[in-house]
């Protein structure tokens, strides 16, 4: 027997090491349009993301997804990589325009097969495929014929559902329908700041409904078509919304901005419908009675195996018209255009303390206060946390490496977070780091770095970071170990 032990084995061994539940998912997430490139080859044509990054003025240095991180390309390698980093799940999303160009009628099967390529991968490297139907990749054709404000786009995400569960189904367990629909409804449709680019309230109302739609329409596709033993799911952004004061004011702000933010989708998917607090606040921008047909909540409420959340800071709101001195950050990048119908008076501000690259507050206490929200409210509901993460302006040393301890330290504070959730009663399935790899992030073009794996765009050389070393202790021993400074202090 060797008289010496692994740090991570000392680390495990520490009374103060937090361990997870057996069977516990640690994984690594990206989108499709944020690493794939290869976006004309093989019969993909554009999606409003395309669309969107050769718009002038649109993105940061007027980048755009065409190459991305190229693992279109470089998938084995990049599964490779992930294998050697012990995570257990990778999740990615399937680009609609890639299978179904136009949005409609059969499957470009080169499209498919590159899905069914990247699946086979790896289960044959033992890592779980994660599947997302969208991650805000809308079909240009179908923004053309109205996009997500028209009620035709939920039965085309449906048709498009049924074709790549029937494709894929087989080899993956866990499907999600829907990333973040409230980036695609109010960000994409409200500030514009992301695609389509359009600064409509109603449309963003309009749009959330159908997204709310397409989910449910989806859950029945893949209900259909699924082995029983299929886990399907939604990924929400959950806004953690905290008042900048006790004021009446300001308490009516967050109530508004969580009503917008959270409950527009919370409540149609988990059974509870759309709060009425949401539709008097927006009742003078859209007709609901029109909107919400007979028998769409049933549709949206289909039961879903687990809920996503995502979750990287919390949302600090004031009403603007009692506080207009203070300082405003929004969060959600640079627009003359509210992404909020209903509450454009609410303000919002950076939340103190430590920030990333974003200019986004560190505060892991909102991840642990979204779980357990969604356990008081809806205590048989399992959760996957499915994005948490943080960009550093990260950059290679001379020897090589890139150092990214404020990274490790923002991990390390989170998944404290889902741990005291789970010790709390809230039944957390799983964890997924926000990025695999540095890529296309949106507006902010290359200029933001998500990744556990440093990208050089100029030659697409892959480099862990001394997080993702980190992270793969973690995933291999399901063990978050004490800090180094705690370390071996027992």
């Amino acid at each position: 027997m060797t008289a010496v032990r692994s740090q991570s084995a000392e680390a495990a061994a520490s009374p103060a090491a937090l361990r997870f539940p057996p069977g516990f998912v640690w994984g690594a997430a990206t989108a499709a349009y944020q690493v794939e490139g290869a976006a004309a080859e093989d019969g993909r044509t554009p999606s409003i993301w395309d669309t969107f990054s050769h718009t002038p003025g649109r993105v940061l240095n007027g980048d755009t997804g065409d190459i991305a991180a190229d693992h279109y390309h470089r998938y084995r390698d990049d599964v490779a990589l992930m294998r050697d980093l012990n995570l257990g799940a990778y999740r990615f999303s399937i680009s609609w325009s890639r299978v179904q160009p136009t949005g409609r009628g059969p499957a470009v099967q080169r499209g498919l097969d590159f899905y069914r390529r990247l699946v086979d991968e790896l289960l044959d490297k033992g890592v779980t495929p994660v599947a997302t139907l969208y991650h805000w990749d809308l079909p240009q054709e179908l923004e053309d014929a109205g996009g997500w404000t028209v009620r035709e786009t939920p039965e085309r995400f449906a048709e498009y559902a049924e074709i790549v569960t029937r494709a894929l189904g087989d080899r993956v367990p866990y499907w999600t329908t829907l990333n973040e629909p409230w980036c695609s409804a109010f960000l994409g449709y409200g500030s514009g700041v992301h695609a389509p680019g359009r600064t409509e309230p109603e449309s963003a109302l309009r749009a959330a409904h159908h997204l709310n739609l397409a989910h449910g329409r989806a859950i029945g596709v893949l209900r259909s078509v699924l082995p029983a033993t299929a886990r399907t799911s939604i990924t929400l952004n959950l806004h953690q919304v905290r008042a900048h004061s006790r004021s009446d004011a300001d308490l009516d702000a967050a109530r508004r901005i969580d009503a917008v933010g959270n409950r527009v989708f919370l409540g149609p998917i988990l059974g509870d419908g759309y709060p009425e607090d949401l539709l008097a606040d927006t009742g003078h921008l859209v007709d609901w009675d029109a909107l919400v047909r007979p028998g769409d909540l049933e549709e949206i409420s289909r039961p879903i195996d687990l809920l996503g959340i995502n979750y990287y800071t919390p949302t600090l709101v004031s009403d603007g018209r009692e506080s207009p001195d203070l300082p405003r950050e929004d969060g959600h990048g640079a627009s003359d255009h509210s992404p909020w119908p209903g509450s454009e008076h609410v303000a919002f501000h950076l939340s103190p303390g430590e920030t990333t690259a974003m200019r986004w507050a560190v505060d892991a206490t909102g991840l642990y206060d979204l779980l357990m929200r969604v356990h008081r409210e809806h205590p048989d509901v399992a959760m996957m946390v499915t994005e948490n993460g943080a960009a550093y302006d990260d950059y290679i040393s001379p020897e090589g490496t890139i150092n990214d301890p404020r990274r490790i330290a923002y991990l390390r504070g989170h998944l404290s977070a889902v741990h005291r959730a789970l010790a709390d009663g809230a039944d957390v399935r799983g964890y997924f780091l926000w990025s695999l790899l540095d890529n296309f992030e949106w507006s902010y073009g290359y200029s933001k770095r998500f990744g556990a794996v440093y990208v050089d765009f100029g030659t697409q050389r892959r480099i862990p970071k001394q997080s993702a070393h980190w992270y793969a202790e973690v995933a291999r021993d399901n063990v978050l170990p004490d800090p180094p400074e705690e370390a071996g202090r027992s």
